[in-house]
This record gives structure tokens, sequence and C-alpha cells, in this order.
């Protein structure tokens, strides 16, 4: 009986020792086997983890993508090597006004005295409509506004989205009262905001604001974004301004 305690005894230490030993790794920076993970470590999203790489899996897809963080003041996020793309994706020309410290949240940012919404009146979207690519910007367009915009400003752009249905919002403006606004006024609304609506900069990037700016144009005018058999637009479709990307 002694002879069995003792080897039940050594067999406990021995196999104890080995599980002991084996979540030791050469790594230094690695934490060892973990026996139970989801004991400590949390299942559901955490916004600020880099989900690319996560338990030795790797996300290609999300790997070059923007995370929840909003970056550094001054710095130029790496959009590849396209030209065209740089200077689209170069940080906005304009600035919020310095109301938008107070209204907005924008502390530390830069500001001006200007009536920089004004001015912008004058900018065109950069991102060029023609038959060829007017499908596949209006696509684009739905799926972005369908995300960032359609709860508030409803799914016709007529004001009546959800959140204006619950009265959690009031007084959002139906996009068919707003044709006489120029590109650039659309894109700095979305951009740093307007009235009651926050910012959308760290959500979306510019060429996403452009895409977007090219959408709402259909509610203003449901010719927008048509076009002829010879390719021409059935209206007007503002040409690029290239000064406006480098300013």
């Amino acid at each position: 009986m002694k002879m069995n305690f003792k080897a039940i005894v050594k067999g406990t230490l021995g196999i104890t020792t080995i599980v002991l030993m084996s979540s030791c790794v050469g790594d230094p920076d690695s934490s060892g086997l973990e026996y139970m993970p989801d004991m400590y470590r949390s299942a559901a999203i955490e916004p600020y983890v880099d989900y690319a790489e996560i338990r030795g899996r790797e996300n290609t897809e999300l790997k070059m993508k923007v995370s929840a963080k909003v970056p550094p003041n001054y710095t130029i996020p790496y959009v590849g090597t396209d030209k065209e793309n740089v200077l689209l994706m170069l940080p906005y020309n304009r600035k919020a006004g310095v109301a938008f410290r107070e209204t907005h949240g924008m502390y530390g940012a830069d500001l001006t005295t200007e009536d920089d919404y004004a001015k912008a009146a004058a900018d065109k979207n950069p991102l060029i409509l023609t038959a060829d690519n007017a499908e596949k910007m209006f696509k684009k367009g739905k799926e972005l506004y369908a995300s960032m915009c359609m709860h508030c400003h409803g799914e016709k752009g007529d004001g009546n989205g959800k959140m204006m249905e619950n009265g959690t919002y009031a007084g959002v403006p139906s996009y068919t009262d707003r044709s006489t606004l120029g590109d650039g006024q659309i894109f700095y609304s979305i951009y740093y905001g307007k009235g009651a609506m926050g910012a959308h900069s760290s959500l979306i990037n510019k060429r996403e604001i452009w895409t977007l700016v090219h959408y709402v144009r259909q509610f203003m005018n449901p010719e927008y974004g048509k076009f002829n058999a010879d390719g021409s637009a059935t209206v007007a479709v503002a040409p690029a301004v290239s000064d406006s990307l480098t300013k």
C-alpha cells in the first residue's frame, strides 16, 4: 500500500513538473502556454486591440485598416505610392472654426477665425464621376451612407432616420433642401461636423467622404450620376480641381 502511495505521489510530481516545464518557452516576449485563456482574456470585441494579429492568427484584410485609435496630430497615414491617391489622402487643407473647440470638442486642434466653410464652396470633388465608374462609386457610397448616415438622415436623405423617429435627435435637414451647397461644403460638414452632427474624419477617410458627396448628390437631384448613350452626364458633374488637393 505504501509502495502504491509513493508511486502515485512520484507520478503526480512528475506529471506536474512536466506540465510546468512545458509552459516555459525560450521567447522572452511570450507569456508561455495558456491553459485557460478564456478565463482571463475577454471574448468581447475590444476597440483598441489590433485584430490584425491576435492569439497567433493574422488577419491580412485588417492589417492595413485604421483601428479605433485616432492618430496623433500632423501624422500622415501610409496610403501606398500612387501619387493621385497620396495627394487625395493628405491632411485636409480647410480648418474648423474656433467655435468647434466647444461645440464639437476639438480641443488642441488647429482652428481658424476665418470662415473656411464658405471658402469650401469653391472646392470641387476630386473623384471624377463617369459612366464607367458611376455604378461602383454609388455602390460604395450606399454602403458608407448606410453605416454612417442613414440612422439620422434617413434612407432617402429626407432627414427622417431612425434617430429622428425615436426622438433622439430633431431638426436633421433634408438633402433635397441643400442642392445649392458646393461639393466642398458637403465634404466640410461630414469631415468636421455641423450643427448637432459630429465630425466623421476619424471614422472614414477623405476618399470615402468624397464618395459620400457623390452619393448624397442623388438626393438633391435624381438625375445626378446618370449618363447619356454617348457618355455625357445628364446633369453637370463638377470637374476636379487639382489645386484643392495640395493647398
